[in-house]
């Protein structure tokens, strides 16, 4: 019986289908941690495939491969050095299961297959996985291993089952998604689980952009009283050592190591956007990106990330002025590009203006000037921008916010043209903040300068489109303080009128707004990606009809 127990939490950002890729890490991770003295390395849930694999996890040929590559990584392990617990997709008696596998001394040691499987929100796993029955322990060189899979320890059902099986530490490999005030969830989840077992608990967690979806790792240990004995950083790769050794009890307690605190509110909202943002341009192979930068606050915001996230020598912006663009836009948004160090061009689009109205000028005949010629000067602008992607192959950016979203205030083909919409489920007042907080703070691992990356004006100034003459946002969506706060009830919470009107607001202004979110998901569906930071962010998360007759109540 031993009385040591060493396991190396292997905190990695795998590629979804890059099976090479991720075996690399896999390698990479082992060869460290061997160095380091390790017994075990733990990775994530579903390291190999990586994490959420969606349908292509049902593919013969990509399970096939899988396999393949698992059988590598398990003859690999033939050599003296650390076992390894891998999360990867396993196919056992005709059934595809989301699995950890004990890969130790050549082979396949053990399998443990995850027992609760989520089906709300992102996730789909009872789509493309069978669950199976409540795991045992994993005998691994004198220590028996609890194995949950994530979901599993989210109601105490599996825990419970193997602290009744003998279990003496709970090993829990996960994949989970970034939401704000997340980390503290998890903990507060995971000491639960310690409470009601007595045991300690390791938690390993994925980090990097997948889509939609990031992940902070922020990978932790508690032990039986609930102490925090060692947390890895947020928002980076990370292999950190958990030493374990016997207690006077007989069991187990992780020796107090390396404990390093996360970004809490605006600074890890920030950095999720940088990390989501910069790899679905890195994971997707594209050479940089493309924004139009207006001067106003959500594409300053915009073209900082993308150059935190990537560096300015992959970030291009393109100023498009109009008639009515003022010359204070024109003088912020150099004034922003100079900051970050990007390269910057203004193309007029008024010719183009000028050439869709003599175009449809006979069409047009008799009418009035309205929103539909506002939306050609957007829709101007972003085949502007999609010509230069094309010819150069940046992918575009496109800039709007959740409250954009939420409202319909984008135009189709237009402002809401883009690969990828970093702000998608950032709400206006969220985007002042981050803006204020960037002006102030350079994050952990930023490729951006130190320093204020905007002027003070682009965070004061009303907030306008420019699509006509003293045209401002607030004029036709109201105070955004106050239209936030009416979405935040209506998206997040789902609250009915009566308290939403309760917190201040008048039934009128709650109606409207209801109208104007319900009307507008037909364009949300045409939206592209962006980084989920919310609880409820447009896709997956809130999966309302287009044709919907229902209505707010008058």
């Amino acid at each position: 019986m031993t009385d040591s127990l060493t396991l190396a939490l292997a905190q990695l950002n795998p590629t979804v289908g890059d099976l090479a890729g991720n075996a690399a890490k896999i390698r990479s991770a082992r060869t460290s941690a061997k160095a380091l003295g390790a017994d075990l390395v733990v990775y994530p849930e579903l390291m190999v495939s990586g994490y959420p694999p969606e349908d292509l996890v049902l593919k013969p040929a990509f399970q096939e491969a899988v396999a393949r590559t698992v059988g590598e990584l398990a003859r690999e392990t033939d050599d003296a050095g650390p076992a390894i617990l891998l999360g990867t997709p396993w196919i056992k008696d005709g059934k595809l299961h989301n699995a950890a596998l004990l890969l130790d001394g050549g082979k396949i040691a053990a399998l443990r297959f995850k027992h609760d499987l989520p089906n709300y929100g992102v996730f789909d796993e009872k789509r493309v996985f069978s669950a199976d029955e409540m795991p045992g322990p994993v005998d691994f060189r004198g220590v028996r291993l609890g194995v949950p899979i994530c979901e599993d320890i989210w109601t105490p059902d599996v825990t419970e089952c193997l602290v009744e099986s003998g279990a003496e530490i709970l090993v829990v490999p996960n994949g989970s998604p970034f939401e704000t005030d997340k980390i503290d969830e998890r903990i507060n989840l995971a000491a639960a689980r310690v409470k009601e077992t007595g045991l300690p608990l390791v938690y390993v967690n994925q980090v990097g952009g997948q889509d939609e979806l990031v992940f902070d790792g922020a990978s932790f240990v508690l032990n039986g009283d609930k102490t925090l004995a060692v947390q890895a950083p947020a928002w980076e790769e990370a292999l950190t050592l958990a030493r374990f050794q016997r207690n006077g009890n007989g069991g187990w307690s992780c020796v107090p190591g390396e404990v390093v605190k996360p970004a809490v509110g605006i600074e890890a909202i920030y950095r999720a956007l940088v990390v989501g943002l910069g790899d679905y341009v890195n994971k997707n192979r594209f050479p940089g990106v493309i924004l139009g930068l207006s001067g106003g606050i959500d594409s300053a915001l915009t073209a900082a990330l993308a150059v935190d996230a990537l560096g300015a020598d992959k970030v291009r912006a393109v100023m498009m002025p109009s008639p009515y663009t003022s010359r204070e836009s024109l003088d912020d948004a150099a004034a922003c590009a100079k900051a970050l160090g990007i390269r910057y061009d203004i193309i007029n689009i008024g010719p183009a203006m000028q050439a869709f109205g003599a175009m449809l000028k006979e069409q047009f005949a008799g009418t009035n000037e309205d929103i539909t010629e506002e939306n050609i000067q957007s829709r101007s602008r972003g085949v502007t921008l999609m010509a230069l992607s094309n010819k150069f192959g940046h992918m575009v950016v496109s800039t709007g916010n959740k409250s954009e979203m939420s409202a319909g205030y984008a135009t189709l083909y237009g402002d809401m043209c883009g690969g990828y919409a970093v702000l998608k489920d950032v709400y206006k007042t969220t985007v002042f903040e981050l803006c204020r907080w960037r002006n102030a703070h350079r994050p952990k691992n930023a490729r951006g300068p130190d320093g204020a990356v905007m002027p003070e004006r682009v965070i004061t100034k009303p907030p306008t489109a420019e699509l006509r003459p003293n045209q401002t946002d607030e004029a036709s969506l109201g105070p955004y303080k106050q239209l936030d706060d009416i979405l935040y009830c209506l998206i997040e919470k789902e609250m009915p009128v009566s308290q939403i009107v309760a917190r201040g607001h008048t039934e009128a202004t709650v109606n409207r707004v209801w109208r104007m979110l319900d009307l507008a998901e037909y364009k949300r569906r045409q939206a592209p990606p962006g980084v989920k930071i919310t609880r409820r962010a447009f896709g997956r998360d809130r999966r309302y009809p287009i044709t919907n007759g229902f209505r707010a109540p008058r």
